[in-house]
């Protein structure tokens, strides 16, 4: 049996028609007499989305109950029963009721695709694992139910259902996304413009990535190998010369004229040797950042191979050069770069620049010579010499055999010889000497035209000659080894300069380490473990090895460097001068942590220091007044009144609540900056705390209360202990804050994965550059009077949410005054859930 086929509907956000389109191509499918079942689909209460489903067959969901709670999941097994040519099940990311065969629903539908059954699916972006974070970043929610991207990307088809934000808020405002009473909590928050065009800006670069992953894969497969031009990538190489920069504002321009991506690239010789200046590299790394490119090095034998091979890797469809300004004699007899690009380039584009500058174009990389020490286009020169130098000169001295001794002949010999030695070495220079000889044997020895030689002093001339042109190939060879050795010395150095430079410029400067590691040696990961059997402190790469590496080598006490890539015997020694840079990386990190404690235990002390200060007349006005009004009731020859007696009583009672809770917060806000709040989180009814909150608050009764709590908001992960004490702070915060008989205003309202409580009052207001001043400890309004609080109650009130994994925010209320917007976790299995398409 042949698995089914995976088709799933993706959106930027709820209410982008991801539901409705699965419906949709149901329908039509049903139409052409395919068999379609709903295995699983959300309305909402959508009427239009209802609608869809006329016609289709349903089956019927299964009922679990958890918790006392009834819920309605996707019938598994009554779906593979009926076994359909293709099953629509909604929301792709959902989290299954506890007792369920799978914890997710994908892995449902996995089972379905597995019994050969085709499906389609919904998904908002929010729900993907890579994008969580960048999510919650942009909307301020945290969104706990998520999906691998891998098990998305493996989807046969990944449709996106796209909507501009003004579309998507039309929707909203016409309630055909959220039931009315939750409009306008759902536009203030989640589906603010902003929040909607960067999450459909996410949505269109995730589909772009997945389509260009699949071209890549085609190409692959079918051996495709000349670039297809699907988008720009212009690659533009850098020298380090002065006109880098020219080059990647040219580059720039023409990436940004045609909406493509532009990559830089320095390709630094195998040997470590690079004309170019660090800090001229590091400028145009930055230039390239700046200009939205990304900057790439690699390490190559041969420059031009390793550009090309580096375009057409990367899809490149244009090449920016920088033009050659060396002397035609230069080019003739090194190459030029340039030419060799264009003609080795296929299809992709090549853009020579003109500089203005006469410096010259580097020279193609040399490789490791393990035998010669010469790049491979000089020993080819030298075979050349070899070969020709001596037919040639034959042929220039056959006629005036006689105008010439011998000794002036073997000179003239002798210099072929030397130059083939200097140009290609030993080998070349030994087989010059062996043809040079035979040629004035053959040519210009007695007797002529033979191999017999007359003259014992002709034969022992003929041997020095070949023994002095090895010997000299032997010193070339020899020269140009210590000149490799110099070179890849000198790379090694400024290699370890660069990481020693990271770990003084930068704060934790293991990842830059290690990241320096792996560009020099070309790695496709690294990973650094202090212990052998633990996991990673830090890794760099594609690839980070945890365990199975290629290459193991080890470190700082008994830690160990993990390497993916094949290194030879000097990128060994080089790891191995880089261990100790990474064990000041590792100990800087240590002693960072150490720093880090001992910031947060200063933080502590002062902390301490402010609330002795802070507290000193706090703490002593209700006591004054507790004192007098205990010593006005003790005398006993004044004769209270009963009424007086009750005043002296509520003072008491007023006074020492006063001093309670400026003791809850302070122990509270110790607590915090010490991090010892631990919430014992669990399924909470809103209305609940709510009542709880302000039965804790005294003086409530002279002040009006709206509270708009419905017992159908959900359910929420809180501590309900510390919950009651931040929203009684807020609370308390806001009846301060309003004028009298002006009512403060508690309600409550459910929006996606989040439960918001929202405290408004009509007083004065907070200017927007004093609102995150005002959850620092120990401020306070500037007019507030002596005794009205220790500036604590906000502050607490952000530590307590916080630390339950929710949110505090600050809002203008509408016609004056302040919005205090407590956002809280909805439960797993809270009745409102986000919406579908």
């Amino acid at each position: 049996m042949s698995r089914g086929r995976l088709r799933i509907y993706l959106g930027a956000a709820p209410g982008v028609g991801k539901t409705h389109a699965m419906l949709g191509e149901g329908a039509r499918r049903a139409a052409r007499g395919t068999d379609v079942v709903v295995g699983y689909v959300e309305t909402h209460g959508r009427p239009q989305t209802e609608a869809q489903l006329e016609g289709l067959e349903v089956v019927p969901r299964r009922r679990l109950t958890h918790r006392g709670t009834a819920f309605e999941e996707m019938d598994l097994d009554a779906v593979l029963q009926r076994a359909p040519d293709v099953a629509l099940v909604d929301e792709y990311a959902h989290t299954d009721v506890p007792g369920s065969r799978h914890a997710k629903r994908w892995e449902d539908v996995e089972e379905l695709l597995d019994a050969g059954i085709d499906v389609i699916s919904t998904l908002n972006i929010q729900h993907l694992e890579s994008l969580n974070d960048v999510v919650e970043s942009i909307t301020g929610i945290q969104q706990r139910e998520t999906i691998p991207d891998d098990v998305v990307r493996a989807a046969d088809q990944v449709e996106l259902v796209d909507m501009t934000p003004e579309a998507i808020r039309r929707r909203m405002a016409h309630g055909n996304i959220y039931a009315p009473e939750k409009v306008d909590a759902a536009l203030a928050n989640y589906f603010r413009p902003g929040n909607l065009g960067a999450l459909r800006e996410l949505a269109l670069l995730w589909v772009a990535d997945r389509v260009d992953e699949g071209l890549q894969r085609y190409r692959s497969q079918h051996d495709i190998g000349r670039p297809w031009e699907t988008r720009e990538r212009i690659v533009v190489a850098l020298t380090g010369a002065p006109s880098g920069e020219q080059l990647i504002r040219r580059a720039a321009r023409i990436a940004e004229r045609s909406r493509g991506e532009l990559l830089g690239v320095h390709i630094r010789a195998s040997d470590g040797r690079t004309d170019a200046p660090p800090e001229l590299l590091e400028r145009h790394r930055e230039l390239l950042g700046d200009l939205g490119g990304e900057y790439h090095e690699l390490v190559a034998d041969d420059v031009v191979e390793a550009l090309v091979r580096f375009a057409h890797d990367e899809n490149a469809t244009q090449v920016v050069l920088g033009a050659s300004h060396r002397s035609r004699w230069a080019e003739i007899t090194r190459g030029s770069v340039v030419n060799r690009t264009v003609r080795r380039s296929g299809d992709i584009d090549i853009h020579v620049i003109s500089t203005g500058e006469r410096a010259e174009e580097p020279r193609p990389a040399v490789p490791r010579r393990l035998l010669t020490g010469l790049p491979p286009r000089r020993r080819a020169a030298g075979w050349a010499i070899a070969v020709l130098g001596p037919a040639l000169l034959t042929l220039v001295l056959a006629n005036s055999r006689g105008a010439l001794d011998q000794g002036s002949l073997f000179l003239l010999y002798q210099v072929v010889v030397l130059v083939a030695a200097t140009v290609g070495g030993a080998l070349p220079a030994a087989a010059a000497a062996v043809l040079a000889s035979a040629a004035l044997n053959w040519y210009f020895t007695p007797p002529f035209y033979t191999w017999t030689i007359d003259q014992a002093d002709d034969v022992l001339a003929l041997a020095i000659f070949v023994v002095v042109g090895v010997l000299y190939g032997l010193l070339a060879t020899a020269f140009a080894r210590r000149t490799l050795v110099a070179r890849r010395s000198r790379f090694e150095a400024e290699a370890l300069a660069r990481v020693a430079a990271g770990l003084a410029s930068e704060s934790d400067p293991l990842p830059a380490v290690l990241d320096r590691i792996r560009t020099t040696l070309r790695l496709d990961g690294i990973s650094v473990h202090t212990d052998p059997d633990g996991p990673a402190v830090a890794s760099a790469g594609t690839e980070p090895p945890a365990s199975g590496a290629d290459v193991e080598v080890l470190a700082f006490d008994g830690g160990v460097v993990r390497i993916a890539g094949a290194l030879d015997g000097d990128d060994r020694s080089m790891v191995r001068a880089f261990t100790s840079h990474l064990a000041g990386a590792v100990e800087r990190r240590a002693l960072q942590g150490e720093a880090d404690r001992v910031e947060t235990l200063a933080a502590a002390d002062a902390l301490r220091t402010a609330i002795l200060r802070a507290v000193s007349h706090d703490l002593r006005t209700p006591l004054a007044s507790v004192k007098a009004s205990v010593s006005s009731l003790r005398q006993r020859d004044v004769d209270w009144s009963e009424p007086e007696r009750e005043d002296f009583l509520a003072t008491i009672e007023e006074e020492a609540d006063r001093l309670d809770a400026v003791i809850g917060n302070l122990l509270d806000a110790s607590r915090l900056e010490a991090g010892a709040i631990e919430p014992a989180t669990q399924h909470v009814a809103v209305e609940d705390v709510v009542a709880g909150a302000l039965r804790s608050i005294s003086g409530l009764d002279a002040h009006p209360l709206d509270i708009d709590v419905s017992p159908e908001i959900p359910l929420v992960r809180a501590d309900p202990g510390l919950l009651e004490r931040a929203l009684a702070n807020v609370v308390a915060n806001a009846v301060a804050a309003s004028p009298p008989g002006v009512a403060v205003r508690v309600a409550a309202s459910s929006l996606g994965d989040e439960v918001q409580l929202r405290v408004i009052d009509r007083g004065p207001g907070v200017a927007e550059a004093d609102r995150e001043r005002m959850f620092q400890p120990f401020q306070r309004p500037g007019d507030a009077p002596a005794g009205s609080g220790v500036g604590l109650g906000l502050a607490v009130a952000r530590g307590i949410v916080d630390a339950m994994g929710g949110r505090v925010a600050v809002e203008d209320t509408p016609g004056g005054g302040l919005t205090m917007v407590i956002g809280l976790v909805a439960a797993p299995d809270a009745d409102v859930r986000p919406g579908g398409g």
